[in-house]
């Protein structure tokens, strides 16, 4: 089970990265605001670019040392795989996604600031989204304790893939994953694998979390749409009732692990039209998370389930 917490652990610790990187991204944009013109061979453009990669490149080797000496004791081993997509019920390969989903639209952001067009800054994005990851799977790897996870990777991949995808297809987000957690009692019952408080528990209490795909209907429905361009569909997933990685042990546990599947309505915060600096970095910032909203909610328990506030 040492194996099943630390693994855990290291999946959740992108969110960590994603609050650092969020804190570096705000301290910019208030210091020099969205520019709407792009110019990389400008000098001003050219030290911001480079002052980035510099100060992303500080910030990555910092945490992968970190990483490295928090999970990594032991001497390294022959590369092996370790197949985990059985665990949690798929639902740390969705945060697995959104994670680096979001690590590549916090960096897209910032290689605007730096002048890049909305294309590069997309394909820039993406090539950071994944190699953030990759290294640790990596080394996972070679670790004694854990192994090379193809799901992991394959998530890795996915998230940055979706953004610079929809950048390539239609210059645009049209679908945002996003992230929302409530408390369960679910916590008490292993406090050392769910979290022992608030803190922990939103890393780790898998049954409070739920990732959403949150959907911009005006977009697809052109220009002469009267549906509102900051309103969203959401459709989510979460699961119930996983005191354990593995659905047998937490049934042995008296448990009923099962899937819940949502629908919701969402805000589109960047799609709110404001002239101040500020609030368009708070409006981005907000974009992480869905937004409470009445939801229904569907699973193989309970059947059709209706929230009149659900996050």
């Amino acid at each position: 089970m040492a194996r099943i917490n630390r693994r855990k652990n290291r999946s959740q610790s992108g969110w960590r990265f994603i609050l650092l990187l969020s804190l570096f991204h705000s301290f910019a944009l208030s210091l020099f605001g969205q520019d709407s013109t792009r110019r990389t061979d400008e000098p001003c453009y050219r030290c911001r670019l480079r002052g980035l990669i510099i100060g992303e490149t500080v910030v990555y080797a910092g945490t992968l040392y970190g990483l490295s000496r928090a999970w990594y004791n032991n001497p390294l081993t022959n590369f092996k795989f370790f197949n985990d997509n059985a665990e949690w019920l798929q639902l740390d390969k969705v945060g697995h996604m959104v994670t680096a989903y979001q690590i590549t639209r916090l960096s897209a952001e910032a290689y605007r600031w730096a002048g890049l067009s909305d294309r590069k800054a997309a394909l820039y994005a993406g090539l950071t989204g994944v190699i953030f990851q990759t290294p640790i799977e990596i080394l996972d790897g070679f670790s004694p304790e854990y192994g090379f996870s193809v799901g992991d990777m394959i998530a890795n991949i996915a998230g940055p893939a979706l953004y610079a995808g929809q950048y390539l297809a239609w210059g645009e987000l049209r679908i945002q994953p996003k992230f929302s957690f409530h408390y369960t009692r679910l916590a008490k019952e292993r406090p050392n694998l769910l979290g022992k408080n608030w803190n922990d528990r939103w890393l780790k209490d898998y049954n409070g979390q739920t990732y959403w795909l949150s959907v911009n209907p005006s977009t697809f429905a052109g220009r002469e749409s009267k549906f509102p361009k900051w309103l969203n569909v959401a459709v989510g997933y979460g699961i119930h009732d996983m005191v354990a990685a593995e659905k047998d042990k937490s049934i042995e546990m008296g448990f009923r692990p099962y899937r819940q599947y949502y629908l919701s309505l969402d805000v589109d915060f960047t799609r709110i039209k404001t002239r101040s600096k500020t609030l368009k970095t708070v409006f981005f910032l907000l974009n992480t998370l869905k937004m409470p909203a009445p939801s229904l909610e569907f699973n193989s328990r309970n059947g059709l389930r209706f929230h009149a506030i659900y996050y």
